[in-house]
């Protein structure tokens, strides 16, 4: 069933602290929260919900959850247990009065998260309105964007034979436990000690010794597959259960480090890919890839995110381009004039070819164009900053809809830290006017 509307009673509590006695209402969270149409997000996700059965939580709660999260870069844990001992937190949610036990379980942001899907792109169009209405985003900023691709890691440790070989053994014997198979043998206490001796062997560069390992983990992790094969057989249900592990765990045990075509880099995340991105420090990148559109010019608030999406089966740059354009568009209402991309972007199928300017292009740049596509490398400090200051730079949600939610709640959350940051500015300018008058004043002489 739909959730409750928050409600504000306005009344004193003989044994509570209100919220708004207790906090500074001049604080830039507390200003923020004045500017989020709550009504209109709520509006939005009501049909998400069925008439029938009990009352969801309040969407003021879960949304102003998932933004503060984002916002300073918190884990779900993380989030929930600063929650309870930050009064800024618990008014930014819609409390009233001070709570000191969080009212809710953790897991409800992760059933919100997959309840929201695309929805959550009406989070990245509020964090532009609110921008907008304080005035740190001008609407002629939109005109002109700077888009990019980047890689988010997944949270995985990086693939090798002997671990993706560990890691097949360890979860055939879990899923096997869970559904009550009784295995010959597991192989678990073996399989460990033959990753390790495969790790040092590598190092030590003694290579005959470390394929030796792989070959004892790939004939364990053989026996095993066909260990539960029997065991299964003729039984529809375990068979159905098991179809996913199984074929992953045969997967690992047929592929080889430097075979070409589709590999599995991870038995408990498959959707991982591994993405080339040429840097020294790291060739080779395993997540997925994120498309992001910024503004070119730089708005009174700074850099803002425009679009972010993910983009799986590692697409190439150019064939996005004009769908990513087109959703940019959508999203902010405004046409776009200019486009700027670098040299990763050449082949490009955009609807109007002549308005998107690549990296090093000469022909047609001149004037400000020319100035315009210098600033075209600014996104990436942009995409710097969302990763190291938000989650951009390490997914911990499952699948690939786990991977879309978070390229998007980190642009969100990114928008925000640059209005909070707008609205702080905006009061130590105030504050300073008002303490320049009051030194005026006090400096006159009284009149004999």
């Amino acid at each position: 069933m739909r959730p409750k509307q928050q409600g504000k009673s306005g009344e004193q509590d003989l044994f509570r602290s209100r919220l708004d006695q207790i906090i500074n209402m001049k604080h830039e969270l507390v200003r923020l929260v004045a500017r989020i149409d709550w009504a209109w997000i709520d509006g939005e996700i009501a049909p998400l919900y069925s008439e029938k059965g009990r009352p969801g939580i309040e969407t003021r709660f879960v949304i102003g959850l998932l933004l503060l999260k984002h916002i300073y870069a918190l884990s779900d844990e993380g989030v929930c247990e600063r929650w309870v001992c930050d009064p800024y937190f618990q008014y930014f949610t819609g409390e009233e009065f001070f709570q000191h036990d969080f009212p809710h379980e953790r897991s409800d942001l992760s059933h919100w998260r997959k309840r929201l899907g695309d929805k959550l792109e009406l989070l990245l169009a509020e964090s532009l309105r609110v921008a907008h209405e304080t005035g740190a985003l001008r609407g002629k900023d939109l005109a002109r964007v700077n888009v990019d691709t980047t890689v988010q890691p997944k949270n995985v440790t990086f693939p090798t034979d002997a671990k993706l070989l560990h890691a097949a053994i360890v979860g055939l014997n879990r899923m096997a436990q869970k559904h009550g198979i009784r295995l010959r043998q597991s192989y678990l206490r073996l399989a460990k000690r033959a990753a390790m001796m495969a790790g040092r062997y590598a190092h030590a560069k003694q290579f005959k010794r470390h394929h030796r390992q792989l070959r004892f983990l790939r004939t364990r992790l053989g026996r095993l597959i066909r260990d539960i094969g029997r065991k299964i057989k003729g039984i529809p249900e375990l068979e159905a259960a098991l179809a996913a592990p199984l074929s992953r765990a045969m997967q690992i045990r047929s592929q080889r480090q430097r075979q070409r075509g589709w590999k599995l880099y991870s038995f408990h995340a498959p959707e991982v890919e591994c993405i080339g991105k040429g840097k020294a420090q790291a060739p080779y990148e395993f997540g997925v890839k994120v498309s992001v559109v910024t503004t070119n010019a730089r708005a009174p608030g700074g850099q803002f995110v425009l679009h972010a999406k993910s983009l799986p089966g590692n697409p190439y740059d150019g064939h996005t381009l004009a769908g990513v354009l087109e959703q940019t568009q959508a999203l902010t209402g405004r046409e776009i004039e200019r486009a700027f991309v670098d040299k990763g972007y050449r082949g490009h199928q955009a609807s109007n070819p002549r308005r998107v300017f690549i990296s090093g292009q000469k022909r047609g740049v001149f004037g400000i164009i020319k100035r315009q596509l210098k600033r075209r490398s600014a996104i990436e400090p942009a995409i710097g900053h969302m990763k190291s200051e938000g989650h951009l730079g390490r997914c911990y949600l499952k699948g690939r809809h786990g991977d879309a939610a978070n390229a998007i709640l980190t642009a969100v959350g990114y928008n925000f830290r640059r209005v909070l940051a707008w609205l702080r500015m905006l009061l130590r300018l105030l504050l300073s006017v008002l303490l320049a008058n009051l030194q005026v004043q006090t400096t006159l002489k009284p009149a004999s």
